[in-house]
């Protein structure tokens, strides 16, 4: 038995229940600023498989992250907002016509709590269900997307289950605002670019991120928007461990500067989706990730904002 006068020492950030930034573990997200998500689903890939396994990867390297507080702001995510994570999804994974309705009931239920959602996947398909449910409560918004990939391919049908289409069909249900939408990072060709906003990875490069973040805050405005993180707009040498990865992408660092720059904008949500573990490579692309999303926390919720 532990005497209860002992000092109780740290944990170690290799050790302990591993949940994101090592925030509380709860279903119950009333009064919770932020509702951490994990959706476990990979079957609307059309490369490599394993997103399904980004949760708990974003999750065991974010231990390390959630030591500290942010850099340089100084910013915690255990003291400056109020951050729960409640857990993974439960799919259904073999009757895949029910994981649409499941993904926005579940972000139905966070938003009518109050909380701002942010999800981890999982292949980018789940969005198109995440914004179903934003939609919903706060009419078609501007998607802030990250990517190497549009996906805004032409669907195979009304319900396909696909990655590279399910922003065809968000557009198509009015959820998005394709006018002061913008994508950053693309570097594959699609004729139809749906009327969105593209500064590509080459842009990226030439322009620089300030000019990134100039572009996207002018674009936006004060739009309601949402932001959506494929990591594979990270250049493979980056972020190797993901399905479909492609040369020439962004570095860390100019992503984390650019979400950065931007996280203060009138966003209602975001995720972070495409870790796909088992073709990492010494966890770098699950630790982007989980950078990622605590750089967004830090510019949205920082504690120079009122929230």
């Amino acid at each position: 038995m532990v005497d209860a006068m002992e000092p109780q020492l740290p944990m170690p950030v290799w050790a302990g229940v591993r949940t994101l930034f090592r925030l509380p573990w709860t279903t119950d997200v009333t009064g919770a600023q932020i509702a951490f998500l994990g959706i476990p689903f990979d079957i609307a890939t059309t490369g490599r498989p394993g997103a399904r396994f980004g949760p708990t990867a974003i999750r065991s390297v974010s231990s390390m992250i959630a030591e500290l507080a942010h850099f340089p702001s100084g910013f915690s995510i255990h003291d400056d907002v109020r951050a729960v994570d409640t857990g993974d999804l439960e799919l259904d994974v073999h009757h895949s016509a029910t994981v649409k309705q499941a993904i926005t009931d579940r972000i139905t239920t966070t938003l009518d709590a109050g909380a701002f959602p942010i999800s981890m996947g999982g292949d980018h398909y789940v969005t198109y269900p995440i914004l179903r449910a934003i939609a919903a409560k706060h009419g078609p918004v501007s998607l802030v997307h990250f990517d190497a990939h549009t996906d805004t391919w032409e669907p195979t049908s009304d319900d396909d289950i696909n990655h590279g289409s399910m922003f065809t069909h968000a557009l198509r249900e009015g959820l998005i605002d394709p006018a002061r939408s913008i994508q950053v990072g693309i570097r594959t060709h699609n004729a139809d670019t749906r009327g969105i906003k593209i500064l590509d990875a080459r842009w990226v490069r030439q322009h620089g991120t300030g000019a990134v973040i100039e572009a996207i805050l002018e674009h936006i405005g004060d739009n309601l928007s949402y932001l959506t993180f494929d990591i594979d707009c990270l250049d493979p040498a980056f972020a190797p461990g993901t399905g479909t990865p492609v040369s020439g992408g962004l570095t860390a660092g100019e992503a984390i500067d650019i979400v950065s720059g931007i996280g203060h904008a009138n966003f209602v949500g975001m995720d972070l989706v495409e870790v796909a573990p088992i073709y990492d490579s010494a966890e770098s692309t699950a630790l982007a990730g989980a950078t990622l999303i605590h750089e967004f926390v830090a510019a949205h919720f920082g504690v120079n904002r009122e929230r």
